[in-house]
């Protein structure tokens, strides 16, 4: 559907859903039966003042809203009033220190800064009961989660700390700039700060030993749910934004679990399977589960009374992308040239390579993996490489070792009890027919496909119409709004074949594992 303008078949009242990724501020409109009216987005910039760390400017957030939001509005051709209900979503572990009056004290650190390893490395040993969340405790903690950036800023910059009323994930940013309201989403609460519902709340015990015990005060006492009411907007973000003061504003959280939301996998029995540079892959339970090589189960992270578990892999479509810029660029240009996509060539000419690519075993270990090992000092290896094998049967093979780290995932949840029985995908890998059945054959898993590809926007407007009382639930709106287009069955016949290779794949990791640490502090140490 274009985004030039309002498809005049589709009716009032509409959604608006706001999306703040790592790139941009994306923002979307939806109608009340989950069909998309149109988009805008407006980037801004991540600065990297030492190695490891990633900042951006909250003041460049807000100013990419304004723009996106104009710009959409304008596109949709729709008036302001039209706009039943807002919610959002932003990245998470993503850090700002605030004011009372909401102003940012200094950049964001970003989600994917890991200046705090030191403070992560404090509770390594740790026995709160809230590692569970960290594959039953068996994973090492990261850098990236809230607690150990709360630590790190209040031992380096201890002014700003002290001056910091609230120290916000940035969906809570985005809250009080919305609705002038301080929350706490429960979303990012738990999944990305140790929040247990279940247990009393925050993990008092576990932040003293990171550092960061005092940290509370500068925290919202209220933890909301997903989509519940917030209020309205400001008159202050309506006049920004070009807006009506007023509109009913629903508590938004973090982008990947908005994609979930967005996919409708919101019951025990489905897995969300967001493709992309990375995959994530999030499910629901009606028991708390927990278990080596997986994060969770998260207390009411997305839908109140469940838990959520989580896997994911670091680098997925990236790997291909790698590929495809440094050994195909005559195919690429050759492709452009007649107006199809050098994938679409070599998804056609690796089609027919057997099953397992003669011997060509990859793990796309490139930037580390993060289930099911978290090894931030994994890298990629190629076994089995022979004269024989061509530049096709190395993409085939990565795109077959994207499909065992999901499998190897998903062994690690069977392990704990968890049977996923449906694959809900979205993103980049869902464009090649071939790949999606590919990820269903090796892990025997049916995926279903949805119309709109915006799961994560999609999400929001679902949780927007649900807080504004245009549905009965969250539920409720996501039967209303998200639409299957296609199912696609796993060949058994193939998935038998493919487990002697999935098998091999994560044999490759054990056997490979010290040797590539070795060599990484090596080169490291050589810095």
């Amino acid at each position: 559907m274009s985004t030039a303008a309002v498809n005049r078949y589709t009716m009032g009242p509409y959604l608006m859903g706001i999306d703040f990724g790592t790139e941009s501020c994306r923002v979307g409109i939806f109608d009340t039966v989950g069909s998309p009216v149109a988009f805008a987005a407006t980037p801004y910039t991540t600065t990297h003042p030492h190695p490891g760390w990633a900042e951006q400017s909250p003041d460049d957030w807000w100013q990419a809203l304004i723009a996106s939001t104009h710009r959409v509005m304008a596109r949709a051709g729709i008036e302001p009033p039209e706009i039943a209900g807002i919610s959002y979503d932003a990245t998470t572990m993503t850090v700002v220190p605030m004011d009372q009056n909401g102003e940012a004290l200094r950049n964001a650190i970003m989600w994917m800064d890991v200046r705090a390893t030191e403070q992560a490395a404090r509770v390594a040993e740790s026995d709160s009961p809230v590692t569970r969340y960290t594959g039953g405790g068996t994973l090492p903690p990261t850098a990236e989660w809230y607690p150990f950036k709360a630590a790190w800023l209040r031992e380096n910059e201890p002014d700003i700390y002290k001056r910091a009323y609230k120290l916000l994930d940035a969906p809570d940013w985005l809250t009080y700039q919305l609705t002038g309201q301080w929350t706490q989403n429960i979303n990012t609460a738990a999944h990305r700060a140790y929040y247990d519902r279940d247990n009393g709340g925050w993990p008092v015990d576990l932040y003293e030993q990171a550092g960061a015990g005092d940290v509370f005060d500068k925290l919202p006492e209220r933890v909301v749910d997903l989509g519940v009411p917030l209020g309205g907007l400001t008159k202050r973000a309506a006049e920004a934004l070009g807006l009506i003061p007023g509109t009913p504003v629903a508590q938004g959280g973090g982008d990947a679990w908005h994609g979930q939301i967005g996919l409708n996998v919101l019951s025990p029995g489905k897995m969300s399977l967001v493709t992309g540079s990375s995959h994530v892959m999030s499910g629901q339970a009606v028991e708390p589960v927990s278990g080596p090589g997986f994060f969770g189960g998260y207390t009411d992270g997305v839908v109140p009374g469940q838990y959520t578990v989580e896997t994911s892999l670091t680098s997925s479509g990236s790997v291909l992308k790698w590929f495809k810029d440094q050994f195909c660029q005559d195919i690429e240009k050759a492709a452009n040239e007649i107006g199809i996509g050098a994938y679409d060539v070599m998804n056609t000419r690796s089609k027919d390579i057997p099953i397992g690519c003669e011997g060509l075993i990859i793990n796309e270990y490139f930037q580390g993996n993060r289930t099911p090992w978290s090894d931030a000092k994994a890298r990629g290896v190629f076994t089995g490489l022979s004269l024989s094998h061509t530049r096709e049967h190395v993409y085939r093979a990565i795109q077959e070792a994207v499909c065992y780290g999901v499998e190897a995932s998903m062994r690690k949840l069977r392990e704990a009890g968890f049977e996923v029985q449906e694959f809900v995908a979205c993103g980049g890998a869902t464009k090649s027919r071939e790949w999606t059945q590919m990820h269903a054959d090796v892990t025997g898993v049916p995926i279903t496909l949805t119309e709109v590809g915006d799961a994560v926007t999609l999400g929001s407007c679902i949780l927007a119409a649900s807080g504004a009382g245009l549905y009965d639930s969250v539920q409720d709106a996501a039967n209303h709004m998200v639409h299957e287009r296609e199912r696609i069955e796993p060949n058994m016949n193939r998935h038998e074949e493919y487990k002697f290779f999935a098998d091999k794949y994560i044999e490759q990791y054990a056997v490979n594992q010290e040797h590539i640490h070795t060599v990484v502090d090596y080169v490291a140490g050589q810095r």
